[in-house]
Order: structure tokens, then C-alpha cells, then sequence
């Protein structure tokens, strides 16, 4: 990562963290076409590297991501947006194998919000402000706003939300199940941190696993989610790490995880 040139993120590595920060603060963070395609590569990349075990993704203080870029879809046809990639850029951070921690600051709306709830995690800060206000130019959330948010909220409140451009403050967003936490602003990116580096230190391979069973029970009826997570479960019997883990516990020491 330390030789990859980018024009709208920066990215570093903090022990086993890849971090990715979008880097448009004269747009509050917009996210366009040339940004998605930056934000999604770094974090392949990161997913990629053996030496990394937990992703996290922010913006900056005044906004994580105040939305899509307007302007590119402005004069843009059914058939030219049914074919653009764009909007499966964001659909794009579920495949990646590795837990994906949001640190949301500031403004987090439509595309930008969007984007923090494709991520496994949010820690967000006081200032934080969640919504999806496509509907106040003509149009409805295109990159998963209605289905995630309902997911994550509610009917109830993701109507208001995408009905009528309810914002969540950081500390609705908690008590509604959006974020898993509100920490003071100067803190969010270190708490975020904190998080995936406690993540990044557990056994590789059944946090994959963990992961791709818990977004099974928002894709499968829950006796299929069942029977994947018992295979899923004998499956780690197979792996080093458990034999590993199971006797550091019996011997009552710190495991040593190897990833296999």
C-alpha cells in the first residue's frame, strides 16, 4: 500500500489496520465515480494483504461523506444509469473478506451514508448526522439506502427518514441500532482504530467465517442461516488457529494465531 498514489484518499497501515480516508474536503467528501473507484481498490488491496486483519474507512470532521456527486447523474438517462457501474461500487464492499469498520464524523448523508451502513461497523462521533435525503432533488436512495437502513432502524423511522429527510443525530443512530457507538469527535478515528485492531488480533479465519454467518441472517431464512453457521462452525475443527486457540485455553496461556 505504502507505493499506491491516489488523488481523493489517503491510506496507511497502523499494525494489522489498513486504514482508508476519503480526501474531498472542498466537496465534503462527495463521492464521484473516480472517488468510489479509489475507495473500493484500497480496500481490496488491504483485504488482499495477509498482514492486514481489520479495515476501517472516515472521512474527516466536517463530513464523512455528504453524499453522491449530483452533478455526474444530473442529465443522466434510465438506460445510462440502469448501465453505469457506479452504483455497484458500494454493493462492492460486501465481498471483501475482512471486517470493514466505519468512523463517521459530521455529515453522513445519502451516498455517504450508504456507504457507512455497507460497512460491518460504525463508531460514531457527537457530531455525527445520518441521513438519506435523495428525495429532496426528485429521487430515492439507489445504493441500498432503502433496504440497509430499514434493515438497521426500522420501517418506522427509515419512512421518515427517505419519506421526509429525517436526520438521525449520533445519538438516535445508537438507540435506533445504526451505529454501535457515539464517542466524543476527537476520538472517533482512534476508538474505530482501537476496535479493529482488537479484531485484527483474533484468529483470522474464524472472523471471516463469523462475519459471512452474520450477514447470512439478513439473507436467508433463519433455518438456512442455521445450517450454514453449523458448517461454517465444523469447518474452523480443520484449521490450525482452533486447535491452537482450544489448547492455549486448556493450558490457560495467550494463543499464538497462525491464520490456517
Amino acid at each position: 500500500m505504502v507505493n499506491q498514489s491516489y488523488e481523493n484518499i489517503l491510506t496507511r497501515c497502523e499494525g494489522r489496520v489498513g486504514l482508508v480516508q476519503i480526501n474531498r474536503p472542498q466537496a465534503r467528501n462527495a463521492l464521484n465515480t473516480p472517488t468510489m473507484i479509489e475507495i473500493v481498490a484500497a480496500l481490496q488491496l488491504f483485504d488482499a494483504d495477509e498482514g492486514i486483519g481489520c479495515l476501517v474507512l472516515t472521512g474527516d470532521e466536517r463530513a464523512f461523506a455528504a453524499g453522491a456527486d449530483i452533478k455526474q447523474m444530473a442529465n443522466a438517462s434510465v438506460v445510462e444509469m440502469l448501465n453505469a457501474p457506479f452504483l455497484d461500487y458500494w454493493d462492492r464492499l460486501q465481498s471483501l473478506r475482512k471486517p470493514l469498520i466505519a468512523a463517521v464524523s459530521g455529515w453522513c448523508l445519502g451516498g455517504g451514508c450508504e456507504l457507512a451502513m455497507a460497512c460491518d461497523m460504525i463508531i460514531a462521533s457527537e457530531s455525527a448526522k445520518f441521513g438519506q435525503p435523495e428525495i429532496t432533488i426528485g429521487v430515492i436512495p439507489g445504493a441500498g439506502g432503502t433496504q440497509r437502513l430499514t434493515l438497521a432502524v426500522g420501517k418506522a423511522v427509515a419512512m421518515e427518514m427517505v419519506l421526509n429527510n429525517r436526520h438521525l443525530s449520533a445519538e438516535e443512530a445508537l438507540r435506533y441500532g445504526l451505529v454501535n457507538r457515539v464517542v466524543p469527535v476527537e476520538s472517533v478515528l482512534d476508538e474505530a482504530m482501537r476496535l479493529a485492531a482488537e479484531i485484527a488480533a483474533r484468529p483470522p479465519v474464524a472472523v471471516q467465517l463469523a462475519k459471512e454467518a452474520i450477514n447470512r441472517a439478513f439473507e436467508m431464512p433463519l433455518s438456512e442461516g442455521l445450517l450454514a453457521e453449523r458448517r461454517s462452525f465444523a469447518m474452523l475443527f480443520a484449521t490450525q488457529d482452533q486447535k491452537e486457540g482450544m489448547a492455549a485455553f486448556i493450558e490457560k496461556r495467550p494463543p499464538v494465531w497462525q491464520g490456517c
